[in-house]
This record gives C-alpha cells, sequence and structure tokens, in this order.
C-alpha cells in the first residue's frame, strides 16, 4: 500500500509540473511558425488519437466499425451535419452486423 501513495505523489508532481512550468518559463509571445503550427494542431490530432479506436472497436466486428468510419468520412465530406452523419454510420454498422458479419 506504501508504493501506491508514491505512485500518485509522482503522478501529481508530473502532472503539476506539465501545466506549470510553460507558465512560468516561457513569458514571451511565441513567434516561431513552426512551434505555433504544432500547437494549434495538438488538440485536434490528441482528439483523433482518442476517438478513432473508439469508433473502430465500438462495434461487434473490427470490418463493421472501419466500414462506419470510410462512410461517416465521406458523408461528412459531402457536407452533410453531424447528426445525419452519426445516423448513416449507426445505420452502416446495423446493416453489416446484421446481414454481414455473423
Amino acid at each position: 500500500m506504501k508504493n501506491v501513495y508514491i505512485y500518485i505523489a509522482v503522478m501529481a508532481a508530473v502532472s503539476f509540473l506539465i501545466r506549470v512550468l510553460p507558465l512560468t518559463l516561457i513569458r514571451k509571445k511565441i513567434t516561431n511558425t513552426f512551434f505555433n503550427s504544432f500547437l494549434y494542431y495538438v488538440p485536434y490530432v490528441t482528439l483523433a488519437v482518442m476517438t478513432f479506436p473508439a469508433i473502430i472497436h465500438a462495434t461487434g466486428s473490427i470490418y463493421s466499425g472501419i466500414a462506419a468510419l470510410v462512410v461517416g468520412i465521406a458523408v461528412a465530406w459531402f457536407g452533410f451535419d453531424l447528426f445525419k452523419t452519426a445516423v448513416v454510420c449507426c445505420a452502416t454498422v446495423a446493416v453489416l452486423e446484421i446481414f454481414l458479419v455473423r
């Protein structure tokens, strides 16, 4: 049980330092275009890394998850809103799970 407290303390220190160090060390405005573009895309990449595996593995078969992902990207590309895209993806998974994947 003693090790658990050490683990918690280390995780708290790391989390604290990750949030505090940039605020204390970087005082000026960031002018580097590469670093600015990197920081701009970090939230989108993080969201994608968490979302895409969940989409693929949320169904009964990995193939229906991949098919729903591809269909969802195609439908969104043609300008459908979020609700219609979700309905089309759910319908794709339902059709594949019921009729094709056994």
